[in-house]
């Protein structure tokens, strides 16, 4: 856990792939209990640390996770993360099947260059492409599942993205949801052609070594629930060599 922001009524921290947000049915030690042993060590707090979820990531996702340090901030968070008044911006390292990206996905409007090979799309052009399905949730299987029109018990979501960079194997693509649904990131990119590395529950062919999946909260966006001020708050990049060769194309490019 690193802290990346912090103030009298809220704390931003780094969390590391496999650290779960809030206490779950495993029995870890969960995130929460981290920032306020940290609280309780750096204030010299006496007694119970006050702290507050406002949304959580799932365990094998790195990034930020903004906590309410006092119970108005909280309130206030709540209603922003509610109302899509916190504007989160994902990366994610994946892999691109060019065979699921047929013609209808290769329009202008859509983001994609019109330059096709085979009927296909040849590269993308980097700008934003909107995402739309309907997604159910299998509790059993912990899994979402999308579609293209509704379905019975589905509820709509919504995304954009654009790629990055582009590598031999991989892409580096960068993510706004509209939305927030389970797993709506993985499900969606998924069903696009566009599993993210290690993913092996939405496609990934192989796991990454320390069972992440290389998806990262990169940044965080809104205005501050006491004080108004304008927060902007950009996590690192995790240590895999593979995110600093990806990021480094970006700006080559």
């Amino acid at each position: 856990m690193q802290v990346v922001y912090e103030d009298n009524h809220i704390i931003i921290v780094n969390k590391e792939s496999g650290e779960i947000v809030q206490g779950d049915k495993t029995g870890d030690r969960p995130l929460s209990d981290l920032v306020k042993d940290y609280i309780k060590e750096k204030y010299q707090k006496p007694g119970e640390v006050f702290l507050g979820v406002t949304h959580r990531l799932d365990r094998p996702v790195s990034g930020l996770v903004v906590f309410a340090r006092t119970s108005k901030a909280l309130a206030r968070l709540n209603k922003m993360f509610a109302e899509g008044q916190v504007h989160k911006t994902y990366w994610a390292i994946v892999s691109i099947d060019h065979s699921s990206l047929t013609i209808d996905h290769c329009h202008a409007d859509d983001g994609f260059e019109s330059s096709m090979v085979n009927g296909q799309c040849s590269m993308f052009n980097g700008q934003w492409t909107p995402l739309t399905h309907w997604l159910t949730r299998n509790e059993q299987q912990n899994k979402s599942y999308a579609y293209d029109h509704e379905v019975p018990g589905s509820k709509k979501a919504q995304l954009r993205y654009r790629v990055l960079a582009q590598g031999e194997r991989y892409s580096l693509v960068e993510v706004q949801l509209l939305t927030g649904r389970h797993h709506q990131i993985r499900c969606q990119l998924s069903k696009m052609g566009m599993p993210i590395k290690g993913d092996l529950k939405y496609g990934a062919r192989r796991s990454n070594p320390d069972g992440s999946i290389s998806l990262l909260s990169r940044r965080i966006e809104f205005v501050h629930p006491v004080s108004k001020a304008s927060i902007s708050v950009e996590a690192p990049l995790p240590a895999d060599p593979l995110w600093q060769t990806l990021a480094c194309m970006i700006h080559a490019n």
